[in-house]
């Protein structure tokens, strides 16, 4: 069980009620009945339609005094029945005020009326005809009016405060949306991150992918979690009809979505936690624009805990989970990289890229870009130097897939073996060549690397760099060795990205180039591994890198959530719980997640010093860009925090 604010969450819900048209006591018993439902989902914070209490579409009946008085007294018996439900309700309903008549979100907790937003922008065109029943809200008068017995705010600059959580609410109503500025893009900039919107919004051809686009793109540039409900189908269809459209959105992506299902509240948890760190992150989003005299509303949500969250965190959060969206993204990163190399080249005035290829994946990956250069500027593939550098760990597999790679795009593809020159090495600062320790490691890297700075100097070229993202994430490379380079392609791809890319090249060559495709498919199946160490006597590799520091998924999916969602070790265990759910236990995590904290601080020494590359997504760890952090930083806080999780989940800290 867990409680959901303490991870940041709200679990909001949009309702769509059946409806009888000017029978508010149906009306509030259907909503009701809703609530009751839903409530042991947990549910904090439900918006139902606008002018549920009466129906959207009572057109003139809305001048009658009987069916406004019916409508405040049913609210009222409503408001009273659901005070026991720790829930912010809000329900839409015309309200009498400054001898006016204002369509209206009513919003209310625990019995207690938290305020009334009158609507703003008043839609008078094609179907639409409300100006002859409603005042927008520029006509309001009063600061305060009385509702079903309370005195309460009445404005639509109204924010409610939840004084437990983050949680500040907003309200947009329907037309508001639609504005060149809707309110609340100002009710964001002044606090609020969850905007209900109460809506009714009526179906014809190709308007619900509008309506999608239009809440995703607000949720989006008020950073914000946006809930969304319209009348659904019992309303009049005497000239429209309406389809009930529910969406639930979070920063752009719509997390949940109805149409067409009446009776029925789509509920998601919104991850306020996010949210408040992407705003306080990003100095362009807080501002007072205007001078507005907003009014907060503070309430406390005292929710019981809950079996688990609603949403699944994705287990591979930088890899799209369908093939096709996969190969969008993919082009596109492909692109990004070509691009940032070919302006390196053309703006250096050089045209030879030195490249050591090891037949893993990541130097694949960096050859495949170098080749796309040399196609956008239509010149030989002998500007690319390819270098294998056999050591005393590569084995017949890397080495043969390096070479066939080498040969089969026509680089000019070079064989230098670093045996020799290591071995001498060794000799030259003492260290005995049967010690496989980190000097016996680090020594080979190095010696590549000098190889492929010296060749760059004789040719006149630029040694292209193979690290990707997940390595410079856990400093998993030699400093001053595959560490450098003087133009890094891969610097922002992670390691679970870089495979779907290879793959990705190798589906568009298949047909044409089968000889390199399978060649890209073998590599796409080796063991990750930088065979600096000997084979074993059937020669095969032995030195695996997930088996030393861990799996690439985890650390990936850590680093994902730690840099761009900025959570604590709590939060990332209790998601990689749920995302990897019958793949690693909490133990398992928490071991790889202590060595992921433990290395992300003590290497960035290494990230301090990198060289260019493009950034391809929205993480990236260049110290001139994204990641500014000092080096001698201490992890012991989140190593504090994640031994005490091994206490809490009753697991042993080995």
């Amino acid at each position: 069980m867990l409680k959901l604010k303490e991870y940041g969450f709200v679990r909001a819900g949009a309702a769509c009620p059946r409806l009888k048209i000017g029978h508010p006591a149906y009306n509030t018993v259907k909503m009701q009945e809703l609530l009751e439902e839903k409530k042991a989902l947990g549910l904090q914070v439900v918006v139902f339609p606008e002018l549920a209490v009466t129906g959207y579409t009572c057109a003139d009946l809305f001048h009658q005094t009987g069916l406004l008085l019916e409508a405040e007294k049913e609210l009222g018996i409503m408001i009273e029945s659901t005070s026991r439900l720790d829930m912010v309700i809000a329900v839409g309903m015309p309200v009498r005020a400054d001898n006016q008549l204002f369509n209206c979100a009513v919003v209310f907790n625990r019995g207690r009326i938290l305020g009334v937003v009158p609507k703003t922008f008043i839609p008078n065109y094609s179907e639409f005809y409300e100006y002859r029943w409603f005042a927008s809200s520029v006509r309001r008068i009063s600061k305060t009016i009385v509702l079903c017995g309370q005195e309460v705010p009445f404005s639509e600059n109204l924010l409610f405060r939840d004084t437990a959580s983050e949680l500040c609410i907003g309200v947009d109503i329907c037309e508001d949306l639609w504005a060149p500025i809707p309110p609340s893009s100002y009710h964001a900039l002044y606090g609020a991150n969850l905007i209900l919107n109460l809506s009714a919004s009526n179906d014809i051809v190709q308007k619900a992918e509008y309506r999608q686009s239009v809440v995703s793109q607000q949720s989006a540039r008020c950073v914000a979690g946006y809930v969304y409900t319209s009348a659904g189908e019992s309303e009049s269809t005497t000239d429209v009809v309406f389809g009930g459209h529910g969406m639930i959105a979070e920063n752009g992506a719509v997390l949940a979505e109805q149409r067409f299902q009446e009776n029925e509240c789509i509920i998601q948890d919104i991850d306020l936690g996010r949210l408040m760190n992407d705003r306080r992150k990003m100095n362009s989003f807080m501002g007072k624009a205007d001078k507005i005299d907003y009014q907060i509303v503070d309430f406390t949500l005292q929710q019981d805990a809950v079996p688990k969250l609603l949403r699944k965190a994705p287990a591979h959060p930088f890899v799209p989970k369908s093939k096709e969206a996969r190969d969008i993204r993919c082009r596109e990163i492909f692109k990004i990289q070509s691009t940032g190399l070919k302006q390196r080249l053309l703006k250096s005035g050089v045209s030879k890229m030195v490249v050591g290829i090891s037949g893993g994946l990541d130097s694949t990956l960096a050859l495949l870009v170098c080749v796309d250069v040399c196609e956008q500027l239509g010149i030989s593939m002998k500007n690319i130097i390819t270098v294998t550098m056999p050591g005393f760990g590569t084995s017949d597999r890397t080495y043969t897939n390096a070479t066939v790679l080498m040969k089969e795009l026509g680089t000019d593809a070079r064989e230098i073996s670093i045996k020799a020159a290591c071995l001498q090495h060794f000799q030259d600062i003492g260290h005995d060549e049967n010690q496989h320790d980190v000097t016996y490691e680090n020594s080979q890297a190095r010696e590549r690397t000098q190889i492929l700075m010296d060749i760059a100097n004789k040719e006149g070229g630029l040694v292209i760099g193979t690290g990707d993202l997940s390595e410079l994430a856990l400093g998993w490379s030699t400093y001053n060795g595959d560490h450098m380079s003087m133009y890094a392609v891969n610097c922002s791809i992670p390691k679970t990205l870089v495979k779907y890319l290879v793959e990705w090249y190798a589906d568009k060559s298949r047909a044409h180039r089968p000889t390199i495709a399978r060649a890209l498919y073998d590599v796409c199946d080796t063991p990750v591994s930088p065979e600096l160490l000997p084979l074993s006597q059937e020669g095969k590799i032995q030195q695996k890198t997930e088996d030393i520091i861990g799996k690439y998924e985890l650390h990936d999916f850590f680093l994902y959530n730690m840099v761009r969602c900025g959570y604590p070790p709590a939060k990332i265990l209790l998601l990689a719980e749920d995302a990897f759910e019958g793949k690693y236990d909490s133990q398992t995590i928490l071991k790889w997640m202590e060595i992921f904290f433990r290395r992300f601080f003590t290497q960035q020494f290494k990230r301090s010093c990198l060289p260019d590359g493009p950034k391809v997504g929205s993480i990236a760890l260049s110290p001139r860009g994204d990641w500014r952090m000092p080096s001698d930083a201490s992890y012991e806080a989140w190593l504090s925090e994640v031994k005490a999780l091994y206490e809490e989940r009753g697991v042993c800290n080995e």
